[in-house]
């Protein structure tokens, strides 16, 4: 099982929609690196929320339920792709980018590394302080 970071603008779709919809399209994506990201992602793997723009923290965790295929709103000839999630819980304390950042353990995260990235895969460390700077269990 891998590890990953999605980001949403929690005004464009937040944790919570992502909990009552109950699973989502993951679509969207308009980047090569995360696009290849998406395709790395395996039906089982976890998948860090993080709200960018506004709050900028992880704020719950999700998992990829349906694995990559063929983005349907992509009508510009690019071969994108797009993935299936699923909420698995909220996080009990969201996990700001400043906790992250100050944290010696996840400093070097492809989250602060490559900011601009929407898609990032996260480490098995990265995860476990994630969770345990959250107070969330999986």
């Amino acid at each position: 099982m891998s590890a990953w970071l999605i980001k949403s603008e929690p005004s464009v779709y937040p944790f919570s929609k992502l909990v009552s919809d109950k699973k989502t399209v993951w679509d969207g994506v308009r980047n090569f690196e995360a696009r290849n990201n998406l395709r790395k992602m395996k039906k089982g793997d976890i998948c860090l929320f993080y709200h960018s723009n506004e709050g900028k923290a992880v704020v719950g965790i999700a998992r990829v339920v349906k694995e990559a295929y063929s983005d349907p709103s992509s009508d510009d000839g690019e071969d994108w792709s797009v993935v299936e999630v699923a909420p698995v819980k909220e996080l009990s304390e969201p996990v700001t980018l400043e906790r992250i950042k100050a944290h010696p353990d996840l400093s070097d995260m492809a989250l602060v590394r490559r900011s601009r990235l929407s898609v990032t895969p996260v480490t098995e460390a990265e995860l476990r302080v994630i969770l345990r700077e959250g107070k969330t269990k999986l």
